[in-house]
């Protein structure tokens, strides 16, 4: 294969390629799992937009096939026109069949994308297909700012193909000194309206919320999108090591999928979730010399939600929880909302250490900082979670 690279920064195929982000990012940030969002513009030699679409729930049709249907219903021939999409176009036969056969069919004859698509049963194949039928392929640098933002875009499959694990987002809500709540376990609310409704939409972009038993039982929530419209709703997964959750919890009420990790074997609460709809999955801990921990095996989890095609993993869960997400390592991005309150005492943020040295801190960089009404949403990054 040999795909043109190319920056197209300040050159005609910039502004269309922004113009299939934005689609994205308008339009289909809460639909496409567990397939990745993507967008498609049609546009002829004169940049005139011929068509568009994005990708569509799984099992619908993707961003190309939307594209081509939306020219065709404007009355658009596409022959010899150029398709600017987010992602190598698929050369596989999954839910729905070959994007690139739709376009070498539709006679497009150019092909500028902003990234290579991670899954191993494309990786380039989409592009080879598409050159071998005489289309011209350029692909941008993966450095450039548009193959950043789409990757941003699909953070989570990108983590899920290359990593084999979804990329984990944990949110915190907080006063200024950091604290979840006060001592006797109050935390409604901490923060404003406004940094709620902004959480539940990184709650529906995600696949699956995850939360442990510590918070179903003391806070009984639904844990579902309430505040924002969303077509489908995330998976719940509860970090439960015992079982404890109860079958009339209002967790159990949002129709979704809802699976429940424990440590330890019952039979008889495993049928009484069973009942309520609960896929419960047996996957305990063990120190080094085989022992259980008691507790569940926390990277195991993330490998098996890997396995069950969930991309982002928003998690909302006590500092007990969260601290243990950290100290092993396997929080990739924080979402924070700090209002701009005092509150002393009570529960931190996440529950880990003591360090014995500074240079023992997880080291971060921020992403966005924003305010959301008057309070203030953080995205910090674990350094060295760059796998692209």
């Amino acid at each position: 294969m040999n795909v043109q690279t190319a920056s197209p920064t300040g050159s005609s195929p910039s502004w269309l390629l922004q113009q299939a982000l934005d689609l994205v990012q308008s339009s289909a940030m809460f639909i496409t799992s567990p397939n990745p969002r993507v967008g498609c513009i049609l546009a002829n030699d004169a940049g005139t937009v011929l068509g568009q679409g994005y990708t569509q729930a799984a099992g619908g049709a993707h961003a190309e096939i939307m594209a081509l249907r939306d020219a065709q219903n404007r009355g658009h021939c596409v022959a010899g026109s150029t398709a600017y999409v987010t992602l190598e176009p698929c050369s596989h036969h999954g839910r729905t069949g070959p994007c690139c056969d739709a376009l070498i069919a539709a006679g497009v004859k150019r092909v500028f994308a902003t990234n290579t698509d991670p899954n191993p049963l494309v990786a380039g194949r989409g592009f080879a297909k598409l050159q071998s039928a005489g289309v011209h392929v350029v692909v941008l640098d993966p450095a450039e700012p548009l193959a950043i933002a789409a990757r941003e875009l699909n953070i989570g499959f990108f983590s899920r193909m290359i990593r084999k694990k979804p990329w984990v987002r944990l949110k915190v809500a907080a006063s200024l000194d950091g604290r979840t709540a006060l001592p006797n376990g109050q935390s409604q609310w901490i923060t404003s309206p406004e940094a709620r409704t902004d959480g539940h939409a990184w709650r529906a972009r995600a696949c699956a919320v995850l939360t442990g038993i510590g918070t179903v039982l003391q806070d009984s929530p639904r844990l579902d999108v309430r505040l924002v419209d969303t077509p489908r709703q995330p998976h719940l997964i509860i970090v439960d090591s015992k079982l404890e959750t109860p079958p009339d919890a209002p967790l159990f009420e949002p129709a979704r999928k809802l699976f429940i990790y424990g440590a330890v074997t019952d039979a008889d609460k495993t049928v009484a979730l069973t009942q309520r709809g609960a896929t419960v999955i047996h996957m305990p801990g063990h120190q080094p010399d085989g022992t259980p921990t008691g507790k569940i095996d926390l990277a195991a989890l993330l490998q098996d939600l890997g396995r069950r095609e969930i991309n982002e993993l928003h998690i909302e869960a006590g500092h007990k929880l969260n601290g243990s997400l950290v100290r092993e390592g396997l929080v990739d991005e924080f979402l924070v909302y700090l209002a701009p309150k005092l509150m002393g005492q009570g529960a931190g943020m996440a529950d880990f250490g003591p360090l014995t040295s500074l240079t023992s801190a997880l080291p971060l960089q921020f992403q966005s900082i924003e305010c959301m009404g008057p309070d203030l949403r953080i995205v910090a990054r674990v350094t060295d979670r760059d796998f692209f």
